[in-house]
């Protein structure tokens, strides 16, 4: 789960990280409220959407950028304006992109120098990481490109925790020293403690900034959650936007199901995330493209499926449906009449493709046979997938 910046910034605050002052704004009238903080003079005004690369995007309105530099109360109203209610299209938003339904007042910050700052999991390590760089502002995925030199990685031992060696180890290749250094101890503890007790995904400070009168800031903030220890954390639960989310991936939580939607034609219906991301590649590999990453889990019910099936149809782009069910836990007599009820509620007219096998599969592929609907069995993964593929491509 991801949550906005003015939101993260208030997690920051909360643990002794310094952030710039700053307020949202849901609405028009907040506009004045949230201004009043500010002297009139330079004032950030940033659009609150769930995706990078928000300052080089561009407005379906025509306005460039969606993170502004106003130079007084009465511009960062009009450019808030402009800004609220509009669809913002960045490299991560896609070309449909999202539409601000929150602007954020920043006050605005003397900056000497940029650094980059970020706490995550690293999953070939197993082991909390963090990653440092002097080369703040840009994409870290350029900086370890072209200039790998320039960054630090330091693991942590998640039964020890951040130790202060390690602490100063980062401060040093920063370039950090005196009181810059204390100051870089007790924010990157902030960070570390934030990421370990809620439960995060990542933590990712970009820039973090040193002021000209050497003071070291946050200026930019970004976490996300691992949603499975939500349940951990009410009070991060109700910082969740929904209208930031797939309403169909909203859907599929509701039934326990992990749904992704993807750019392709044909949809997947698994049962384990292995199994989805083996079914996807030799869709791929047979010359289709995956519409969505959908595991409906080790014992789905009839429901289950039958949601599924709505949720994917809900997907104007799907063309076809590849059902690849390994039934070890689950009966695949029960994903059977799931899929058969499921057909017929939903009166499907797109090309579908079963391969069961496993538990129970003998009167599972009897229930597909015997239901007198157009369900294509596939013999193994491979066959399974070239048909669908064909199929989908003489459609």
């Amino acid at each position: 789960m991801n949550i906005h910046e003015y939101q993260a910034k208030q997690l920051f605050a909360s643990y002794g990280i310094a952030v710039p002052e700053g307020y949202a704004a849901h609405s028009a009238d907040e506009f004045v409220t949230a201004l009043a903080h500010f002297p009139d003079g330079p004032i950030v005004v940033k659009s609150q959407i769930h995706a990078g690369g928000r300052g080089k995007g561009a407005f379906t309105n025509g306005l460039q950028g969606g993170v502004k530099l106003a130079q007084s109360k009465a511009q960062a109203r009009e450019l808030a304006s402009k800004m609220l209610g509009n669809t913002l299209v960045t490299r991560q938003t896609g070309p449909e992109g999202r539409k601000v339904q929150t602007v954020y007042f920043d006050c605005a910050a003397a900056i000497k120098k940029e650094y980059y700052l970020a706490v995550l999991l690293d999953r070939a390590s197993a082991r909390p990481t963090i990653i440092a760089s002097t080369e703040g502002g840009t994409s870290i995925e350029e900086v370890a490109a072209k200039t790998p030199e320039k960054i630090v990685k330091i693991h942590i031992d998640p039964s020890l925790g951040l130790q202060d060696y390690q602490k100063r180890k980062i401060a040093f290749a920063l370039g950090f020293k005196g009181d810059l250094l204390k100051q870089f101890g007790k924010l990157v503890t902030g960070l570390y403690q934030l990421f370990w007790e809620k439960d995060c995904s990542i933590v990712e400070v970009n820039p973090l900034i040193t002021t000209l009168d050497d003071k070291l800031v946050a200026l930019d903030a970004k976490v996300g959650f691992d949603d499975n220890a939500l349940f951990r954390h009410p009070e991060i639960s109700a910082l969740r936007d929904l209208a930031e989310e797939d309403p169909k991936e909203i859907e599929a939580s509701k039934y326990g199901l992990s749904y992704i939607a993807l750019d392709g034609s044909i949809a997947c219906l698994v049962n384990g995330a292995g199994l989805a991301m083996s079914t996807m590649d030799i869709i791929k590999y047979y010359g289709g493209d995956p519409a969505n990453f959908l595991d409906v889990g080790g014992s789905a019910s009839k429901d289950a499926v039958a949601a599924a099936f709505k949720i994917i149809l809900g997907d104007s782009h799907v063309k076809g449906i590849l059902v690849n069910i390994f039934g070890g836990i689950m009966d695949c007599d029960i994903i059977a009449q799931g899929i058969v009820e499921a057909v017929k509620e939903t009166s499907l007219k797109l090309p579908l493709v079963v391969r069961l096998e496993g538990n129970n599969v003998i009167n599972g592929k009897k229930t597909l046979a015997n239901s007198g609907l157009p369900i294509i069995s596939g013999n193994d993964m491979s066959d399974a997938a070239q048909k669908i593929v064909a199929l989908v491509k003489e459609t």
